[in-house]
């Protein structure tokens, strides 16, 4: 494992990335602990901490200018109480492929006042019986969860869900430790077993990054290429090229243009 120290974030690349801003890429690197990160000065709209050893997502500084953060592919089960104290600007957060075991986990994310875009796909949450509905129940800021547009219609069943006593009951026992719990190590053995993106499929999303015409739909492209994920439309196309994508026992995310336009 490899500590993340000042000489690390010195030495990791720096860019501006196609939604115009300003990224820290701290990519595989097996970094266990976020730290140290006031090294940083807060110069950075995006920090990508993808494919790394991370268990728990806190530690860090005063950072106001912190906007996106991609976390996909660690091994992060608990989230700080606190983070609006340190990244109250955080509107993106991707934290695919992780291993978030109860729904009410997430509930620390409820005090970012500016969260609208989060992706919990493949933790063992996303299966749980009404995942989506909990989801923007204790989250109601958001406005795409796992890349797909939350509807009107959702957000009325959530709240007539949460808000009735069976509601209360559910959330009740929906209640989980912030200890280890059993089933960690099926999720773990989940997560190893994530297929990669192949260096074609990569390179098709950076192509059709290059080809958006919205902003938002730049950066819907951009967190699944850093996720590893094949948007559904481009899979199509691809079959129909005779090119399998990399997508051996995994199920891909629904998802297009349409998805990821803000409501």
């Amino acid at each position: 494992m490899g500590r993340l120290t000042p000489e690390v974030i010195e030495a990791a690349s720096q860019y501006l990335n196609p939604v115009g801003q300003y990224e820290l890429s701290l990519r595989d690197l097996k970094i266990p602990v976020i730290e140290n990160l006031g090294a940083t000065l807060n110069q950075f709209d995006t920090i990508d901490f993808t494919n790394n050893d991370l268990r728990k997502l806190d530690g860090f500084p005063f950072l106001p200018k912190l906007k996106t953060l991609y976390l996909a592919n660690n091994h992060i089960a608990r989230i700080a109480e606190n983070l609006q104290e340190y990244i109250a600007n955080l509107d993106t957060l991707m934290l695919n492929n992780n291993m978030l075991q109860e729904l009410s986990d997430i509930d620390p994310l409820a005090t970012l006042p500016k969260l609208t875009h989060v992706s919990f796909a493949r933790n063992p949450i996303a299966m749980k019986k009404d995942y989506r509905l909990y989801v923007i129940h204790a989250l109601p800021n958001l406005r795409t969860l796992d890349y797909n547009r939350i509807t009107q219609k959702e957000r009325e069943a959530s709240r007539k869900l949460y808000k009735s006593k069976s509601g209360d009951k559910a959330k009740k026992k929906q209640k989980g430790a912030n200890t280890f719990i059993p089933g960690a190590e099926l999720a773990k053995q989940q997560q190893q077993q994530a297929p990669r993106m192949t260096k074609k499929d990569a390179d098709a999303i950076k192509k059709a990054i290059l080809e958006a015409k919205s902003i938002e739909e730049v950066e819907r492209l951009k967190a699944m290429l850093q996720a590893g994920q094949m948007p559904h439309s481009m899979e199509q196309k691809q079959h129909q090229n005779g090119h399998k994508p990399n997508t051996e026992g995994m199920e891909q995310e629904q998802y297009s243009g349409n998805n990821i336009m803000e409501i």
